[in-house]
């Protein structure tokens, strides 16, 4: 089982996430809430997309520098920042998801959970 190293508030950091993917102007921000499911592996995704290799890659460090900057939070866990197609960032309670249009179109994650709360972030 995952442990949390410091706990701050779960919505907080949601919100702090979602700041950083509106001051790179991200695209399509969906919040997925998991936090009434006993079998998750987090309370949230956040997911969202760019138009390119380097949007997607200034969406994901204003994430990670808005975190780091206002919560003191680092991820856990950050993956394919080399192919910027999908970079998923991993805070343990919240998993984000950035990417590019058609990959993102392609997997269509938020239609896998159809059990949780999904509610689309209006700019």
């Amino acid at each position: 089982m995952r442990k949390q190293t410091n706990p701050i508030s779960t919505e907080k950091l949601v919100e702090t996430i979602i700041f950083g993917i509106l001051e790179k102007k991200g695209l399509e921000i969906t919040k997925i809430d998991f936090s009434k499911m006993q079998s998750s592996i987090c309370k949230y995704f956040v997911i969202c997309h760019g138009t390119s290799n380097s949007h997607i890659d200034a969406i994901a460090y204003s994430i990670e520098e808005q975190t780091h900057k206002q919560l003191g939070e680092k991820p856990i866990f950050t993956e394919g920042k080399e192919n910027k197609e999908w970079i998923l960032i991993d805070y343990f309670d919240v998993v984000v998801h950035v990417f590019q249009e058609p990959t993102r179109r392609f997997y269509n994650i938020e239609k896998l959970w159809a059990d949780a709360k999904i509610e689309t972030i209006k700019i």
